[in-house]
């Protein structure tokens, strides 16, 4: 169903992992496991991944500073490449039943505004994606130097909007995120994969 009105929101706010972005298959992670050279361990591969990554989207790491950290030693130079775009490529694929939903919604003339924990090549990347011409402004915690669930994160989104916090509907797929947001006044849809979800929240009134 096309969304028509939304009378009482006056802008979203959208993550993009978990939200427009796809969450990466067990063959992707494996794939960058493969790059980085890791022992048939994905788990361990993944947790290392993981430790490194806040100060990385906060932009506190270069990238080759964060593969030095994941890898316990510095990559080649070819091998770093390798590695940053396998973790690129990781994150690009999107939703399409969620574009559809965001297409229809930048149509009905309600603002949409993307805040997304992500180091700055990967911004860069998805800045050039042509789901992006649907957001009104895109900040990334890399550029922002901080990360969502910070209250200076979404300060930097909601001041984008120039709305009531009230009037603007968050979207994320991280309950932590949600409920930070609620805390600065924001309403929230934890999203959990289903568009519906997604379609009735930016429809409610209530």
């Amino acid at each position: 169903m096309t969304p028509t009105t939304h009378a009482d929101l006056d802008a979203v706010i959208l993550d993009y992992n978990g939200v427009i972005g796809l969450q990466p298959t067990t063959d992707q992670w494996l794939h960058l496991a493969r790059a980085a050279l890791w022992p048939d361990d994905l788990p361990a591969f993944q947790n290392a991944f993981w430790n490194a990554r806040p100060a990385y989207d906060a932009g506190q790491l270069s990238d080759l500073a964060y593969w030095a950290t994941v890898l316990g030693h510095h990559p080649g130079a070819r091998r770093l490449r390798e590695l940053r775009d396998a973790d690129t490529y990781m994150w690009t694929p999107t939703d399409d039943h969620v574009v559809e939903i965001l297409e229809r919604t930048h149509a009905s003339g309600l603002p949409l505004v993307l805040l997304s924990n992500a180091p700055r090549h990967l911004g860069d990347v998805l800045d050039r994606h042509p789901w992006r011409r649907l957001m009104s402004h895109a900040f990334y915690s890399a550029r922002l130097q901080v990360c969502k669930p910070d209250p200076a994160a979404y300060q930097h989104a909601m001041n984008a909007t120039g709305a009531d916090p009230h009037r603007v509907l968050f979207v994320d797929d991280r309950a932590d995120n949600c409920l930070a947001a609620r805390h600065l006044g924001l309403r929230t849809l934890h999203y959990t994969g289903r568009p519906t979800d997604l379609t009735a929240a930016l429809q409610s009134s209530n």
